[in-house]
C-alpha cells in the first residue's frame, strides 16, 4: 500500500520522546502487528502511526508516565483495527496488479466489448436451458473449480450423480456451441 506521508513538525521535546518510544517499543510493536496481519509491507507504517498518534494525543511528558506500555498497545490495537477496516473497505486483496505479459494483449475496443457481451449473453442463455441442479453442478465444477467429491458433498448427492450431471451439461454446451457457429 502506497502511503502519502505528511510532513509533521515536532518540537525538540517531542522528537526526544519519539526517539525513546522508538527504542523502547519498535521491536515489540513490529512483533505485535506481524502476528496479527499478513501485510508485512505495512508493519513499519503501522508502528509509525502508533508513535504519531501518541504524540498528537498529548504533551510529551505525559507520554512517559509509568503505564506507557499499556497506552502504547492500546493505541496499537486501534491502529490495527483501522488498518484492517481500511483493507476490507478498499477490498485491496481482490485486486491484481496489471501485468503487461498477462493482460497487455486484451483488446477493449467497443467492437470487441460488444462481441464479448454477446458471447456472455449466449452462454448465460445456454446455461439457463439446463435443469437447475445440472447448471449448479456445472458452475461449481467449471467456474468455481471445485472437485467432484466436494460438489457431491455440497449438493448432497453421490459422486456418480455429479459425473452424470456433468456429462449432460457438457453434451448440452457442445451441442449448442456447435449449432451457433
Amino acid at each position: 500500500m502506497v502511503r502519502r506521508h505528511q510532513r509533521i513538525e515536532y518540537s525538540e521535546q517531542d522528537k526526544a520522546v519519539l526517539e525513546r518510544l522508538d527504542r523502547k517499543f519498535r521491536r515489540s510493536l513490529l512483533t505485535y502487528f506481524g502476528r496479527r496481519t499478513s501485510d508485512f509491507c505495512d508493519l513499519e507504517d503501522m508502528v509509525q502511526d502508533v508513535f504519531v498518534r501518541l504524540i498528537k494525543r498529548g504533551n510529551a511528558s505525559e507520554l512517559e508516565r509509568a503505564n506507557i506500555s499499556a497506552y502504547v498497545f492500546e493505541t496499537a490495537s486501534s491502529v490495527l483495527t483501522d488498518h484492517l477496516r481500511k483493507k476490507i473497505t478498499r477490498r485491496a486483496h481482490l485486486y491484481e496488479p496489471f501485468d503487461q505479459n498477462r493482460h497487455g494483449e486484451e483488446d477493449f475496443s467497443p467492437e470487441h466489448v460488444l462481441i464479448y457481451r454477446q458471447q456472455l449473453e449466449f452462454t448465460s442463455a445456454m446455461l439457463l436451458e439446463l435443469p437447475e441442479e445440472t447448471r449448479a453442478i456445472f458452475l461449481l465444477r467449471r467456474v468455481e473449480g471445485m472437485k467432484v467429491k466436494d460438489v457431491a458433498a455440497r449438493m448432497g448427492i453421490s459422486v456418480t450423480s455429479v459425473e452424470r450431471h456433468m456429462r449432460v451439461a457438457v453434451w448440452h454446451v457442445m451441442q449448442r456451441s456447435g449449432s451457433e457457429q
